[in-house]
């Protein structure tokens, strides 16, 4: 039996990594990297509306203390975007140390060096440890 979908958004200033489950929900896959810029919002809907989504999970960036980092607010502002934008289950979810899970991913399964410096990779490669994190804890 399939489930809806849940897709995770790794959020930034320059990028944003995007990434989806299976229709089971088991697996996390690297989706897409956007670039944040003039198109984003019509590109980012288009994605969503390709995917029977029941949730989206945003990575909230938080220190290793815990407290807010200087990213928090711009990733607050931007689900408070989305939530206007949707009408489909949104929340937070730590993303603490998924940008160098990613980056260590991206080193061990690429052999080629010039992909290895492509940011892009590494932001979606971000947004799967975000959701295959968030599986773990839900399943």
């Amino acid at each position: 039996m399939e489930k809806k979908r849940i897709i995770s958004i790794d959020y930034g200033a320059r990028r944003v990594g995007i990434a989806v489950t299976d229709p089971l929900r088991i697996f996390a896959y690297p989706l897409q990297t956007l670039l944040n810029d003039s198109s984003f919002w019509a590109r980012l809907l288009s994605i969503l509306e390709s995917y029977d989504i029941e949730t989206i999970v945003i990575g909230y960036p938080l220190k290793e203390d815990g407290s807010a980092s200087d990213s928090t607010e711009l990733v607050t502002k931007f689900a408070e975007e989305l939530k206007k934008r949707i009408s489909i289950h949104v929340e937070f979810y730590d993303e603490r140390y998924s940008s160098e899970i990613a980056k260590e991913r991206v080193i061990s399964s690429v052999t080629s060096k010039k992909k290895r410096r492509d940011k892009g990779l590494v932001d979606k490669n971000a947004a799967a440890v975000i959701l295959e994190d968030y599986l773990k804890e839900i399943q």
